[in-house]
């Protein structure tokens, strides 16, 4: 069983770019922020259907502050030539609540740069492995209809799909094998 706030793998992403998954940290608002801030509109309003401008500190707060159990949150990070680690892409899932809770809905994002690489499927696989490890059955998704892409990283899974449209969302439902099978 992994251990989700511990979580550190290390991974190539499909062009051989070498990446690491692992759990956000606590200390990392400004590296969200940095995140954040070098993301386009685009991407912004596919993540959260909205225009949204920099984070709040209490948005960063409740971003990095994750309890893994209820709330799990992993980064893709790359390092730079002079060592210095950056976050290229954040997937998480936010878990009904109860005390053991069977569903749980997914979002990602992932810098423009890095996108179309493989970083959201490779975070979703780890996401599985962890909520599966923790009894979860179903995977939700709210996406935009004409997000090709992040439907595709559903579609590409592996994992039996179930998609419904409801007016310009999609809405994705994922299901993850028994942790007994």
């Amino acid at each position: 069983m992994a251990d989700p706030q511990n979580y550190y793998v290390q991974e190539a992403l499909k062009d051989g770019t070498p990446v690491t998954i692992r759990a956000i940290r606590k200390d990392e608002k400004e590296s969200i922020r940095n995140a954040f801030r070098a993301l386009d509109r685009e991407a912004v309003y596919r993540r959260f259907f909205s225009q949204k401008e920099d984070p709040t500190d209490a948005e960063l707060e409740q971003v990095t502050d994750v309890d893994f159990r209820q709330v799990v949150a992993l980064v893709a990070t790359v390092s730079q030539a002079d060592g210095k680690e950056i976050v290229i892409g954040d997937g998480r899932y936010v878990a009904d609540k109860g005390e053991k809770p069977e569903r749980a809905e997914l979002a990602f994002i992932i810098a423009e740069r890095y996108r179309g690489r493989g970083i959201a499927s490779l975070l979703l696989r780890h996401l599985a492995c962890i909520g599966q490890d923790a009894g979860l059955s179903t995977f939700e998704a709210y996406v935009l209809a004409y997000n090709a892409p992040m439907l595709a990283v559903f579609q590409r899974s592996g994992l039996p799909i179930c998609r419904r449209r409801e007016r310009d969302i999609i809405h994705v439902t994922l299901s993850l094998p028994s942790s007994r099978a």
